[in-house]
């Protein structure tokens, strides 16, 4: 039987935002999601001549342990991590007989309890140390708007991760006038207290840096005139998911 095989976006060698200490981090190609603020559109499309086997990516991580750390280890982001799931069991798997550590940073939109997908996720939490997930936005209405689906099967995975007490890392970027309103950021700190294995909150301020890859892709971009969160509004939605008082 052929070896399974990712398609490959990109790597970085020494990330510093995609866990804990620093992290080999394995960009996969394609996503369902079409975030209105993606700064990695040109990962949305599946297709890509860029593949590799499991064996070929441990090989180039293991030559940076050593900067690693106790902490660090490998992340596979995206792109959506998940929507890869044959070729991530087979990753990880060979990653933990190496003893390094592993991470997923995923929207968790492919998320379902259908098989076979459940059984495959479940099986890959078995030799996943932690997850880095993104809640777009809490309102369904809203998070449709945003990312062109819902986000019921999303909150649906965090409430799983918390009954298997998986470890997470809950992520919010922070959009004027769409995330940055205290309201849904209340509403997310309340979901957020309904689990039990949230071991850090992130706020991401909105930034339009990758701006020129939509551009180059011919596709429009509807945020160009949105800024950055000031300062005092990102501490705001600190304060706010963490459950702290002013």
């Amino acid at each position: 039987m052929d070896e399974v095989k990712g398609r490959i976006h990109s790597l970085e060698t020494f990330g510093s935002v995609d866990g804990p200490g620093v992290r080999f981090v394995i960009f996969l190609q394609g996503c369902m999601m079409r975030c209105a603020y993606c700064h990695n559109v040109d990962t949305w499309g599946r297709e890509t001549d860029n593949v590799k086997t499991a064996d070929e990516l441990l090989g180039q991580a293991e030559r940076y342990r050593s900067y690693w750390g106790s902490d660090g280890g490998i992340t596979v982001s995206g792109g959506e991590a998940l929507l890869q799931m044959d070729f991530l069991l087979e990753l990880f798997r060979k990653a933990k007989a190496r003893g390094i550590g592993t991470c997923i940073d995923t929207a968790g939109q492919p998320f379902t309890r259908e098989e076979p997908f459940f059984s495959k996720f479940r099986e890959l939490m078995e030799n996943t140390d932690l997850l880095l997930v993104d809640i777009k936005h809490i309102d369904p209405v809203q998070h449709r708007k945003l990312t062109g689906w819902g986000n019921e099967n999303i909150l649906d995975m965090l409430r799983l991760l918390s009954d298997m007490g998986k470890p997470v890392w809950i992520r919010q970027v922070l959009v004027p006038g769409i995330t940055d309103d205290d309201g849904y950021l209340r509403q997310t700190r309340a979901f957020i207290e309904t689990l039990s294995n949230v071991q850090r909150i992130e706020i991401l301020p909105y930034h339009a840096l990758g701006i020129y890859k939509w551009e180059k892709l011919g596709i429009p971009y509807t945020l160009g005139d949105t800024e950055s969160p000031a300062p005092e509004r990102v501490a705001n939605a600190e304060r706010i998911l963490r459950g702290e008082r002013a």
